[in-house]
């Protein structure tokens, strides 16, 4: 008999909403033993629904989330065939939408979103790259492993379980190909190149951000591309060159490019050199904090037509909410007074602990301040393969605003 998760009374109501997560001040006590991961019955409290089953989890001793829903039907059994229907659902729930068809990167599975909590799982290609975030993750990695060679018919499986994040759930970092057919050093590497709407890139799965990439990005740089003809484009944060190369495409006059990361800096000019199509005279790489060359172009009273800012993650969590707030206003500021007249700003924030209200009102606060008029002309978010489920708005950590000031 499974182990029971006794809730406190009153506490069952995020779970009747469907929330997937169990914090810590919502736990009575736990009826039986389980090891971190194992599965367990979460049982409603005194009132209502008092000795109803309402879930099954993944119980985590060392996180402040001590547990996080597998399944809202208390029938359900979590085994390695639960793990086979969930992946293959999430991997054709992809295959559905007309955009999704025929990338080369695609996040296939998005944790909460997709009813894996704990589980992300992207593909590059030939493969497919795996971060296990929690202990039921953890738990039941080769059952995840084996449903995703099945569900994509890829053999290569890297694990980048190495996020931070892995210590609130008392895990130690792990990273390495998983065992099984196909392996870094019989199929080359763990360098893969994908191709994104004609435009080539490297991706390192084994030292890349997140799962080597930000696949979040994927539609964001194809408007951009749209956007691009005859601008001069100032990218902040640019990482390995995604939005620079798309603006490359798109006919961009001039593309400078600025990050604090000379490796990273190292693999755009190899991706630049990946695609001979676009003209490389027209781009420029700053090994630079970004910061500082945008008040040392204020200074210069330089123009741009076109501004990328996709910072890093600011406000991991709300503590960090009050300084994150302050650096964003600050670099959207700068930007502002670079802009030219009818210029545009693509601005992002992936940080969970700012929403979008607050986003948009450090942005307002910053046009103000830099005295610019300005308009919201489009709202910007995650591709279809970044899905954000209705009881899980958690999951709506990316947010950009694509913002034009008066001619």
């Amino acid at each position: 008999m499974s182990a029971q998760l006794i809730l406190h009374a009153g506490k069952e109501k995020s779970l009747l909403r469907r929330h997937p997560w169990i914090f810590a001040g919502s736990v009575a006590e736990l009826e039986g033993r389980a090891r971190p991961g194992d599965t367990v019955e979460v049982v409603a409290g005194d009132g209502r629904y008092a000795g109803q089953v309402l879930a099954k989890a993944a119980w985590s001793p060392a996180s402040q989330i001590r547990a996080r829903v597998w399944s809202f039907d208390a029938a359900e059994v979590i085994d390695n065939a639960f793990f086979k229907r969930r992946v293959a659902t999430a991997v054709a729930r992809r295959a559905a939408f007309p955009e999704l068809k025929g990338q080369d990167g695609l996040r296939l599975i998005h944790a909460e979103s997709d009813g894996l909590p704990g589980v992300i799982a992207d593909q590059y290609g030939d493969t497919v790259v795996v971060q296990l975030t929690s202990a039921g993750a953890e738990k039941w990695r080769d059952a995840i492993a084996d449903a995703l060679r099945k569900s994509t018919g890829c053999a290569r499986i890297y694990d980048r379980s190495d996020s931070e994040v892995r210590a609130r759930e008392g895990l130690e970092p792990h990273s390495g190909w998983l065992p099984g057919a196909g392996t870094g050093d019989a199929d080359g590497g763990s360098r893969v190149v994908i191709d994104e709407y004609g435009v080539r890139m490297v991706v390192d799965v084994a030292i890349g951000h997140k799962t080597g990439f930000y696949l979040d990005q994927r539609e964001n740089r194809l408007l951009l591309r749209g956007l691009a003809a005859g601008r001069r484009v100032l990218n902040c944060f640019c990482y390995t060159g995604g939005f620079s190369l798309q603006a490359l495409a798109g006919g961009a006059r001039e593309v400078i490019s600025v990050d604090s990361s000379a490796p990273a800096l190292a693999l755009a000019r190899d991706n630049l050199a990946l695609n001979p199509q676009l003209d490389g005279t027209r781009a420029e790489w700053l090994a630079a904090s970004v910061n500082e060359e945008l008040r040392r172009r204020r200074d210069a009273n330089e123009t741009f037509d076109l501004i990328v800012l996709d910072p890093p993650k600011f406000a991991p969590s709300a503590a960090h909410v009050e300084r994150a707030s302050r650096a964003y206003k600050d670099i959207n500021l700068n930007a502002f007074k670079l802009l030219a007249p009818g210029g545009l700003l693509m601005t992002y924030s992936c940080s969970g602990g700012i929403g979008l209200e607050l986003f948009q009102q450090i942005v307002a606060g910053a046009a103000l301040d830099a005295r610019r008029d300005a308009a919201i002309v489009r709202r910007l978010q995650g591709a279809a393969d970044h899905p954000v489920a209705l009881s899980f708005p958690e999951g709506e950590y990316l947010k950009g605003l694509l913002v034009q000031v008066a001619p």
